[in-house]
């Protein structure tokens, strides 16, 4: 038999999203308090999910998204979940709120705090590249080399030099997709430059 808890006894139930380690509640009011949305970033090791985010009196109402396997459709042939593919999912993001009058908001992290020069602010670089405004230390964000993905490339080549085998492996994705990862860099600019131009005719959609 479960013993009765005295009626003076004390007892905090906690949100079941905070158990879940989902919502930091105290965060979460802090940021609706500065009546701006807000700009999440979710990152695993093979998507980049970016969404920018209004608390309204119904719930929360997504302004705009993007994820990483949207940028097949601009000709991106590597895999998902790197920072080159998190910067142009930011990118695309931020130039989805943009074309529906979203000029601004404030970065939600969630509960862990990343490192700096992390996925996460890989997508941030993006966002605010596309002329998304969202305040933000510059130290926190990935060198350029990364964001193009120049780290790829030079362990490619040292890869394919010294170890043809786990090049193989390691590089599976790419080969099946019949592209080269020492070509990265060369197929980040173009889709970049293939998302601007979607913007320009008019033809970004969630």
């Amino acid at each position: 038999m479960i013993p009765l808890l005295p009626h003076n006894t004390r007892h905090h139930v906690v949100f079941r999203r905070r158990r879940e380690g989902k919502t930091n509640y105290r965060k979460r009011r802090g940021m609706i308090l500065a009546s701006k949305p807000r700009f999440v970033v979710r990152a695993s090791l093979k998507h980049v999910i970016v969404q920018i985010i209004n608390a309204e009196p119904e719930g929360d109402k997504t302004l705009a998204s993007a994820h990483s396997s949207q940028l097949r459709e601009f000709g991106w042939k590597t895999t998902y979940g790197n920072t080159p593919a998190a910067y142009l999912t930011g990118f695309l993001a931020g130039l989805k709120a943009l074309s529906k009058g979203v000029k601004e908001a404030i970065l939600d992290v969630g509960l862990h705090k990343p490192s700096a020069g992390s996925k996460i602010f890989a997508a941030l670089k993006g966002a605010t590249d596309a002329g998304l405004k969202i305040p933000h230390d510059e130290n926190i964000l990935p060198e350029n080399s990364r964001i193009i993905g120049e780290h790829i490339t030079s362990h490619a080549k040292m890869l394919f030099k010294d170890n043809s085998e786990l090049y193989k492996m390691r590089f599976s994705q790419y080969l099946k997709k019949k592209t080269s990862p020492e070509k990265l860099p060369d197929q980040f600019l173009e889709v970049k430059g293939k998302i601007a131009a979607a913007l320009k005719r008019g033809k970004l959609h969630d």
